[in-house]
């Protein structure tokens, strides 16, 4: 598994993850983002019995870009407490179908997941199980009756993107689950990763890394003409 690695040091390990893995172990068996980095640093530094490496936060199996895993304990701890405290910025970029009627906004929506289906659903906020959802977006560009967006997380539940911009009116480019009246089987979901933005655990320094999305379609309608590029070079 070819796994750009964007920084590393004693505590921190911060990589590129690639579409259409899963970061953990699931029921698929397919081989797992985690158990991938753990087996390479075992074998990098030689390292005997198992391999600590602290899981901070998650990405959709289909999504990719920049994740930041903790090699200490202490580091996972400090990270996943600046999750909790909303923190840590986290930036992506997608292409919706449709153009957004606001340019942007906030979105507050109660959502629901059926674990069993593996679905999400907004629900009323008295729904026994429902949990606030709130991200901010912002239309760079409307091209070809798509738009790439912009959009800041300020929690992390579970598709919660993907369902909030679909329960909008403007599913993502590709999303099946979520958009299956506009897209088609083979589509991949056009949302990155785009930027991560932390303290480090230990020297308390600001971290911040980017990653920008792969030159294939959708995402080379914008590429090409230097939207995403110049946007967020």
């Amino acid at each position: 598994m070819n796994i750009p690695i964007l920084f590393e040091d004693n505590h921190l390990l911060v990589i590129e993850k690639p579409v259409n893995i899963p970061v953990q172990e699931d029921r698929s068996g397919d081989q797992d983002l985690l158990t991938a980095l753990k087996e390479d640093l075992k074998k990098r530094y030689q390292k005997p019995g198992n391999v600590y490496l602290g899981l901070v936060h998650r990405l959709d199996r289909p999504v990719g870009g920049v994740m930041v895993f903790a090699k200490t304990s202490k580091a996972a701890s400090r990270l996943s407490d600046q999750l909790r405290r909303q923190s840590i910025d986290r930036e992506y970029l997608a292409i919706v179908r449709g153009v957004p009627k606001k340019k942007q906004a906030t979105l507050h929506h109660f959502l629901y997941k059926d674990r069993q289906r593996n679905q999400v659903f907004s629900v009323k906020q008295n729904h026994p199980e429902a949990k606030s959802a709130k991200l901010d977006y912002r239309v760079i560009e409307t091209y070809s009756e798509s738009s790439l967006v912009n959009v800041r997380l300020h929690t992390g539940r579970s598709h919660q993107i993907r369902v909030q911009l679909a329960s909008e009116g403007f599913p993502l480019y590709g999303d099946q689950k979520y958009g299956s009246k506009v897209n088609q089987r083979g589509e991949q979901i056009a949302l990155w990763a785009h930027k991560l933005e932390f303290e480090h655990p230990v020297t308390k320094e600001i971290m911040q890394f980017v990653s920008k999305p792969p030159k294939v379609y959708p995402w080379e309608l914008w590429n090409d003409r230097n939207q995403v590029y110049k946007t967020y070079g």
